[in-house]
């Protein structure tokens, strides 16, 4: 089975690649590498075993993606490819509906015209709005995402259930992920994001290494054991067997599948930290601040429908998604 993976270079791309390799799949990889570096495609085939074959270019470009699927043929595409920072999207709104959604359309141009009808899409529970009460549901209504971020994703779920409506051939799967931590143990892939990180995990592992003097906590008179913001953290290699089950399951069921990969279980800011200095031994200062605009004070997924449908359990938790952290800022300074 051939897959096409998009921004496969990326932090749940990269990993993902290396379970479907691992799962003896055949993978193309492409990624315009504006947020990731080739060297995460060396780092899997070196823990793989296997050589990944790379295309370096943008899903905006129409003529690159046809020239990739006019030399391939593929059974499904793995859709990661796209801009993550939320407060760059706030910033830069312009740039991440092209980015996400024109990029996205040219993608969908190209498999409509190659008739592969198959993609697994890397949504986000951001578009539940904030309108839900936790445990959010696949049967909740979508709500009004408070960034461009989350509102780039849910037109692009919209534009994809828009397809099924006029080509009931494809078989369309948007998974929708809460807040993706961790590392492959070998430590040699993780995140690795430029400029101020806008995920908890690796603001508080580059604290604890000294390129941030301190951070800061956005709240704590939130109605919370704590008064700090609940997450669903989801260790980012049962994100990635949880694509690798769902392209099991889905990858010839027409229709569109909607899906919740999280845990189903909130930790609190000043949990994660506390948890974090036990596996580092290392202090992480930290000033409270006010709250950011949008924020919820409890976020989390009822992963009810992942277990049933894909029989997928998310088995990794706090104290291992901080290890697996720490392991991969740790090596990273010596990679």
């Amino acid at each position: 089975m051939n897959i096409l993976v998009t921004g496969g270079a990326g932090y749940i791309g990269s990993h993902t690649v290396l379970q479907l390799l691992q799962s003896n799949y055949k993978i193309v990889v492409l990624d315009n590498l504006v947020n990731s570096s080739e060297s995460s495609i060396r780092r899997v085939e070196e823990i793989s075993g296997r050589r990944i074959e790379f295309f370096k270019g943008d899903i905006r470009d129409y003529n690159f993606l046809d020239g990739v699927f006019s030399s391939h043929k593929f059974d499904s595409v793995l859709h990661f490819a796209g801009l993550k920072a939320v407060g760059e999207a706030i910033n830069e709104p312009i740039k991440y509906y092209e980015n996400n959604v024109l990029g996205s359309i040219q993608l969908f141009k190209v498999m409509q015209k190659y008739n592969t009808k198959s993609i697994i899409f890397s949504s986000s529970a951001t578009v539940y709005g904030n309108s839900n009460n936790s445990p959010l549901k696949e049967d909740m209504p979508t709500g009004i995402p408070t960034n461009p971020y989350g509102r780039s994703k849910l037109v692009i779920e919209n534009i994809l259930a828009d397809l099924y409506v006029s080509d009931p051939q494809w078989c369309i799967t948007s998974l929708r992920y809460f807040n993706p931590v961790g590392a492959h143990k070998s430590g040699l892939i993780g995140e690795d994001p430029r400029g101020l990180p806008n995920n908890l995990l690796p603001y508080i592992s580059q604290t604890a290494v000294g390129i941030h003097e301190k951070m800061f906590v956005f709240g704590n008179d939130y109605d919370t054991p704590d008064g700090t913001g609940i997450r669903d953290y989801i260790h980012v290699m049962d994100l990635a067997s949880g694509h690798i089950r769902a392209l099991e399951k889905y990858i010839s069921k027409r229709g569109v599948h909607t899906i919740n990969l999280g845990t189903g279980i909130g930790y609190s800011v000043l949990e994660v930290i506390h948890a974090f200095e036990t596996v580092s031994a290392k202090t992480i200062p930290y000033d409270i601040i006010d709250r950011r605009p949008g924020d919820v004070g409890v976020c989390y997924a009822d992963p009810s429908k992942a277990n049933s449908e894909l029989d997928w359990v998310a088995n990794r938790g706090l104290i291992e998604m901080c290890k697996d952290t720490w392991r991969w800022q740790s090596q990273k300074l010596l990679l």
